[in-house]
């Protein structure tokens, strides 16, 4: 596993469970995914000679986010294979590669227009209109490196973001809802795609998820195909996560591509069949995919250092909140991700709930998110 936050720690629960070993590369010790597995390897991941005699001690790498330089992916690639693969991690680890890969496809995508460093930023806004917003074509996430421009409203904030990079400007859409769909791809070519998930954002994070999604069965049935797409288009091994916008009249835009589980499939561990992380073990290891059918409808809210009373912004440990009064709101589970300080922002865990309806699966876990913020206690060992 490159990369050992948690997405690489829920992998690792499965993986052992099913009886596989599990090594990480971690730029620090005691990571999270490290913390599950047989070994971590500490190196940087921009350390290529490092990430090549990881590589040759392992029989498949897989990873937990895309951000991997290219010349430490292929120096893994010579020694084992690398799945999800090289080329899906090089279509959408850069925004305007992935726009141009979608374009390509000929699957509905967001109107964008690309700047290189340097390039002219004003001619771009231009093309696309405003409202727009303009992203960093490279490394954001969870919001981060981005702007909204509405006519002169914060353009000088924009042209500051493309100094010297280069940005992708983005159509602002009014939307009816943000959804994503979590699928896995076989080594035998099979797709496997949960219920479309619907996305509620704070903060440019994601904060609910809840499946399956309230939508009409053709734009559900339409997300699915759409996604089936990119994962064959990719020639991807293992999960990734399409992110959708969602238009009134039922218009999907692709928005991105998470060549990785996905903070919106976690609720799949309860809601699921097979969970996303099981889905990632069985394709990049040969196995059948298990089934993505729903049990029950879902909800996910995430758990930010924010909840953690009197966590700081330097990252001190703060006071755990009320995990007690969390898991007494019935069908209600907790995950939390091994990580030593809580900081605003942060995503320190999740909760899940599940019930005979999608809206009461909702009401769960936000009860229980907000009896957790109500009273704090010790942090479980």
């Amino acid at each position: 596993m490159l990369g050992s936050g948690q997405l690489g720690r829920m992998f690792t629960v499965v993986a052992r469970r099913m009886g596989y070993h599990v090594h990480v590369l971690s730029p620090a010790s005691g990571s999270p995914t490290g913390q599950l597995a047989d070994r971590e390897v500490v190196a940087a991941y921009d350390d290529a000679d490092a990430v090549a005699r990881f590589a040759s001690g392992v029989d498949v790498v897989t990873l937990e986010f895309e951000n991997i330089p290219s010349a430490s992916l292929d120096a893994a690639a010579a020694r084992a294979p690398v799945r999800p693969g090289v080329f899906a991690l090089h279509a959408t680890q850069h925004r305007a590669r992935e726009k141009r890969f979608l374009a390509g496809l000929g699957v509905p995508h967001v109107p964008f227009a690309e700047v290189a460093a340097g390039g002219d930023l004003d001619a771009a806004i231009g093309e696309v209109g405003t409202p727009c917003v303009v992203k960093t074509a490279g490394f954001g996430y969870d919001g981060k490196g981005q702007v909204r421009v509405d006519g002169d409203r914060g353009r000088a904030e924009a042209r500051a973001l493309a100094a010297g990079q280069a940005v992708v400007v983005e159509r602002f859409l009014e939307l009816e809802a943000e959804l994503s769909v979590v699928a896995a791809r076989g080594l035998d070519g099979s797709v496997a795609t949960f219920a479309p998930a619907r996305n509620r954002h704070e903060r440019h994070i994601l904060d609910l998820s809840s499946a399956p999604a309230p939508v009409a069965r053709a734009v559900a049935e339409r997300a699915r195909e759409i996604t089936v797409a990119v994962l064959e288009g990719l020639e991807l091994i293992g999960v990734a996560c399409v992110e959708f916008f969602l238009e009134p009249g039922g218009r999907l835009s692709v928005n991105e591509i998470a060549p990785r589980p996905h903070n919106s499939g976690h609720l799949t561990i309860e809601g699921a069949e097979t969970s996303q992380f099981e889905q990632q073990l069985r394709a990049v290891t040969g196995l059948p995919l298990g089934s993505a059918a729903p049990r029950r409808p879902a909800a996910m809210a995430n758990l930010l250092g924010d909840l953690w009373s009197g966590a700081p912004p330097d990252g001190a440990p703060g006071v755990a909140p009320d995990w007690a009064a969390a898991l007494a709101e019935p069908g209600v589970a907790l995950h939390l991700y091994g990580k030593d300080a809580a900081r605003p922002g942060r995503k320190m865990g999740h909760l899940t709930a599940t019930a005979d309806d999608l809206q009461e699966a909702e009401a769960r876990v936000l009860r229980a998110r907000e009896r957790a913020a109500r009273g704090h206690g010790a942090a479980p060992s």
